[in-house]
């Protein structure tokens, strides 16, 4: 499963997390971090990735739109890049699971 990290995402998961999520991006190494949603969603969809944010705006983007791509919704208030590396190695299992599932667009994790 490949990650797309949003813009409000350490750049620095990609590395921290390539054994559990080989072949992630972050929207800072391919020329989106300024970028609008839309660009985003069109990059995640074009390359498959599921796109991973804090940002709430994704989350409505996919109730209106489905996916692909898929979407992840950290929702977590201030924390650490380590915080946020964690929990998504400890959620990889469910993570895994939402994105083998046909019918799962948007997928929360706290």
């Amino acid at each position: 499963m490949k990650l797309l990290l949003d813009h409000n995402l350490s750049h620095r998961l990609v590395d921290l997390l390539q054994r559990e999520y080989p072949d992630s991006r972050h929207v800072r190494d391919v020329g989106l971090s300024e970028a609008p949603d839309e660009a985003v969603w069109q990059y995640a969809v074009q390359h498959g990735l599921t796109v991973v944010t804090k940002d709430a705006d994704f989350h409505q983007r996919s109730f209106l739109f489905g996916h692909p791509p898929k979407v992840v919704w950290v929702r977590r208030g201030n924390c650490s890049t380590f915080e946020i590396e964690q929990l998504l190695r400890n959620r990889r299992h469910h993570i895994t699971q939402f994105a083998a599932d046909p019918e799962g667009a948007f997928l929360i994790i706290e």
